[in-house]
């Protein structure tokens, strides 16, 4: 069973802990970021240089003095799904295992992350849907931690089109089930602007990741590679990737598998996976 611990990095509030413990089974495990900026951090290895780097959908990028990877994920080349446990089996928790389970058949893997809370068996805490089946439904409730920094929101799909709506605006507006949706929170972004309960640069400092949707219809995710705050990753979305919208996905445990330079990071078990397929080409 995981322990963690997360803090809230707010203007209004500037420090807002919670208690840390045993999580109860099936219980919420909410992450702890300590704002005296000491936090413990999960570095990500260095890829390892391949021939196939060229192919790569994902290239390291600067932000005010911070490595990040930026992965691009289009619909006119690629598939986004998610994924959780084997059939009938316990959540994956590893990169490694998802891959040992994948079909040899399977269409390629571009990359895949870490996508959405989770509670200590792994299992997601908010809205998720798998190939259409959707196995958790929408949280609206109130709470403690990042996920419930309302609003939070929604990342969802089907097709070629790709989505990132606040919770309330995804209860409100879709009626539909997606073929894929993973709930997290909070939203970095938010009809172009900031969150306004994050700050531009606070003091808590993790390894962090999220997802971004363009004007474009590309969905963006980006993995910091050094500490980085809750703005700076909200603002490089914001001013530097343009997308109107912006959800956190994770910190601390935040994992990238990009099998075209070899990283597959591992250090920490992990819970809901979004992974981004290569699309397959028409039968000719």
């Amino acid at each position: 069973m995981r322990l963690s611990c997360i803090i809230l990095q707010v203007a209004v509030f500037p420090l807002l802990l919670t208690g840390c413990g045993p999580e109860p089974a099936g219980e919420p495990v909410m992450r702890t970021e300590i704002g005296s900026g000491q936090a413990d951090t999960v570095a990500a290895p260095e890829p390892e240089p391949t021939e196939a780097v060229a192919t790569s959908a994902c290239t390291r990028v600067n932000f005010e003095d911070v490595p990040l990877t930026h992965c691009i994920a289009d619909p006119a080349r690629h598939v986004v799904s998610m994924d959780l446990s084997p059939a009938g089996g316990s959540p994956y928790r590893s990169f490694a295992a998802l891959a040992a389970a994948r079909s040899p058949d399977a269409p390629g893997v571009a990359f895949a992350m870490n996508g959405g809370m989770y509670d200590a068996e792994g299992k997601p805490i908010g809205y998720y849907v798998e190939n259409s089946e959707r196995l958790k439904e929408l949280s609206r409730a109130d709470g403690p931690g990042n996920f419930h920094l309302k609003p939070n929101g929604v990342f969802y799909g089907t097709g070629g089109k790709w989505q990132i709506r606040t919770a309330e605006d995804f209860y409100a507006q879709v009626g539909d089930r997606p073929q894929f949706g993973t709930q997290s929170g909070p939203m970095l972004v938010i009809g172009g602007s900031l969150h306004p309960e994050i700050t531009e640069d606070g003091p808590s400092r993790m390894i962090r990741n999220g997802v971004g949707i363009d004007a474009g219809g590309r969905a963006h995710f980006v993995i910091s590679e050094g500490p980085l705050s809750f703005g700076k990753l909200a603002r490089f979305y914001r001013d530097v990737l343009k997308t109107p919208n912006a959800l956190y996905l994770d910190g601390n445990v935040s994992a990238l598998w990009d099998p075209a330079t070899g990283r597959m990071d591992g250090s920490v078990p992990i819970g809901p996976l979004i992974v981004v397929e290569n699309r397959q080409k028409a039968p000719s």
